[in-house]
């Protein structure tokens, strides 16, 4: 892979050999394409060889075999994640956000989350945490450990960067060797870690967890409750829908993103474990 810095959406430089890009049609349809000279990017509006794409400056327009027009963006990281190829269920952008800001998410701080699945909230959380900041992404199952790798260093057009690091673990062991003061859990059952987040996490940190169903909420919130150290708890869910505006015709669409899961936060507060 290149290991030239990566290029984001809005870089004034042109397009450049193995990026990858955005390709939307007039109909709002968008293709993720990663570049390679050698080769063409074919749907059924015609072919466009990918040679045609390098060079050209990103909000450029291009021509297809087949009279095809289609527009050239860098993705967005929101982009990238809803379009990367899965090993798992991602947690989507909707309720990223959400634990980015409810969580307290932000640079320099130290996050264990768990598990890492096919990395997308893992991309979230390295860029929340920057630099200077630490991310330990903890997965047990292998497969799914290699192909969030792939996806993180594809989107990085390199390596892993350095304040992420991903480990395949028991979340429990890891969560007592840090000591992080942010824990975000996507996993069936994240009670199991509540012991050691309440002997290990900082008072004041934020303990997350994203989970499908009310009964695993349930679950976590009583057994944050039974801890003695884990206070201030929420539940939330977060619903999402787009609105179409067609001159004076503003609608909401027909479809939008329901329910995906909920969030369960807490603080950790001084008590007697």
């Amino acid at each position: 892979m290149s290991n030239d810095a990566p290029r984001r959406a809005g870089d004034p430089l042109p397009i450049g050999v193995d990026e990858t890009v955005i390709l939307a049609d007039d109909r709002g349809k968008h293709f993720l394409v990663r570049l390679d000279e050698s080769r063409s990017f074919t749907y059924h509006r015609g072919e466009l060889p990918h040679s045609e794409i390098i060079g050209r400056n990103e909000g450029e327009r291009v021509t297809t075999s087949g009279d095809g027009r289609l527009l050239i963006l860098r993705p967005r990281l929101t982009d990238f994640i809803m379009k990367m190829k899965r090993g798992a269920q991602i947690v989507y952008p909707k309720d990223i956000g959400p634990i980015l800001v409810y969580a307290d998410i932000g640079p320099g701080m130290t996050v264990v989350e768990a598990g890492t699945g096919s990395g997308a909230l893992a991309m979230m959380l390295a860029r929340a945490v920057g630099p200077t900041g630490r991310l330990i992404s903890v997965e047990q199952r292998d497969d799914h450990a290699r192909h969030a790798a792939r996806m993180i260093r594809r989107w990085y057009r390199g390596d892993v960067p350095g304040n992420v690091e991903l480990r395949t673990a028991r979340v429990e062991d890891v969560i007592a060797e840090v000591c992080p003061s942010r824990i975000v859990l996507d996993l069936p059952e994240p009670w199991h870690a509540l012991k050691e987040g309440a002997e290990h996490q900082p008072t004041g940190g934020v303990f997350c967890g994203y989970l499908p169903t009310v009964p695993q909420v349930e679950r976590l919130v009583e057994g944050m409750r039974e801890t003695g150290v884990y206070e201030e708890i929420e539940v939330k869910e977060f619903l999402m829908r787009d609105w179409n505006i067609d001159g004076r015709s503003v609608r909401p669409a027909h479809t939008m993103v329901g329910h995906t899961g909920f969030l369960v936060f807490a603080r950790k507060v001084e008590g007697s474990l």
